[in-house]
């Protein structure tokens, strides 16, 4: 093997080592409790990922999300660009879900219960 090979391996080896550690430790912490769903910056409700369900946010605009299998997706929404969409499952803390045409944020906390009642207002 001729030295340009062995460092072109060489350097896509380290290449590879810091793209693992950097997934290590820059990936969202650990697996989710809560669905906490905020529109237009207030809580409008907060769902253990334990328990499937289908809940649909606001009205005229809306936004379809869905719990499943523990993690939480938006399904269906009816505004123009579907990137809330298009962003999947989320289920470990920290990761979430916005649809900024409908001021939506979907956030995965962990936690065993919610440390307040969000309905209390």
């Amino acid at each position: 093997m001729d030295k340009k090979r062995k460092r072109d391996l060489l350097l896509l080896a380290g290449l590879l080592l810091l793209a693992g550690a950097l997934f290590l430790f820059l990936r969202p912490g650990e697996e989710g409790s809560w669905a906490v769903v905020t529109a237009d910056g207030k809580e409008a409700g907060r769902y253990p990922l334990a328990e499937d369900r289908q809940v649909t946010i606001g009205a005229a605009d809306y936004n379809v999300l869905e719990i499943k299998d523990g993690a939480a997706a938006v399904v269906e929404a009816n505004c123009g660009d579907h990137t809330c969409i298009r962003t999947g499952q989320i289920s470990r803390e920290g990761e979430a879900i916005v649809c900024l045409p409908h001021r939506l944020v979907v956030r995965i906390e962990g936690g065993d219960e919610p440390l307040f009642d969000a309905d209390a207002g």
